[in-house]
């Protein structure tokens, strides 16, 4: 099984980003701090080192063990002998919910912590957050995404698909897009929603651990940490220490992971 072609996903990917991009500017869901062009440069730098990283980390490692784990049938689902359409549906689940663990594991590890926090710190919420991820964080991620691979047994196709469906998922529940609340309140059964993961960026350390899922907000739901009881405008966005706008320039954000605040929770004057 092959993957699905690049151009697929840069369409589907690219037209998300645009599409919300656009909404946002319509009907946007919470005031802005900064402004947006500034962060988008910014946002946009930090995407790019990532996909740097993802090109020369990621990409040698997990193409070569979708293909071996294919080849060899070797993993929980294989193992199962599914029908090719059923395997993947339930590759793109487990990988959700694996992702589900990492991203927990991401905020409870200090060290893992200190690198996941420069997404975090960004002291507004929209499309752009989605891709602004530390070239550290996604480096130290390859172990984790091999992992997954090799226990579960992801084909090439299923991997593709996920990741396309990831890319797109992030970009829509990090969107500062104004949903219809009803439509949104629906929508939140199955799928992470903007006004959830908002909750997720708040600066309040308990509301900051909750809504952890980035596709289905079904692990969410069975683990118990989903949290929903928050207003949007009573959510503030960013991570305490950092709530003045000179603490998130490039190149603060950059070396945040090794010259972290002694407390993330407590605004500094």
């Amino acid at each position: 099984m092959k993957r699905m072609p690049g151009w697929i996903t840069g369409i589907f990917v690219a037209g998300t980003f645009l599409a919300l991009t656009w909404f946002e500017s319509k009907r946007p869901l919470r005031k802005s701090v900064e402004p947006k062009l500034v962060r988008e440069a910014r946002n946009l730098s930090i995407a790019g080192l990532g996909v740097v990283a993802l090109t020369l980390c990621e990409d040698p490692v997990t193409r070569p063990l979708t293909r071996w784990s294919a080849r060899r049938r070797r993993g929980i689902l294989p193992a199962l002998r599914l029908p090719v359409w059923l395997e993947i549906v339930a590759a793109v689940m487990l990988l959700d919910y694996t992702l589900y663990l990492w991203h927990v594991l991401t905020h409870k590890v200090p060290w893992l912590w200190r690198f996941h926090a420069a997404h975090h710190v960004d002291l507004d919420l929209d499309a752009s957050t989605a891709i602004r991820f530390h070239v550290g964080e996604l480096t130290q991620s390859v172990a984790w995404r091999a992992a997954q691979i090799v226990v579960i047994g992801v084909s090439p196709l299923a991997l593709s698909v996920w990741q396309t469906l990831l890319l797109v998922s992030i970009l829509f529940h990090h969107s500062n897009a104004n949903l219809a609340t009803e439509s949104e309140r629906r929508l939140g059964w199955f799928v992470v929603t903007p006004r959830m993961h908002g909750i997720h960026h708040s600066m309040r350390q308990n509301e900051t651990n909750s809504n952890w899922s980035s596709g289905l907000s079904l692990w969410d739901r069975i683990h118990r940490t989903l949290k929903l009881d928050v207003p949007q405008d009573a959510v503030t966005i960013g991570v305490p220490a950092f709530q003045n706008p000179s603490c998130v320039t490039l190149p603060r954000v950059l070396s945040l992971p090794f010259d972290p605040p002694a407390d993330w929770w407590t605004i500094r004057n």
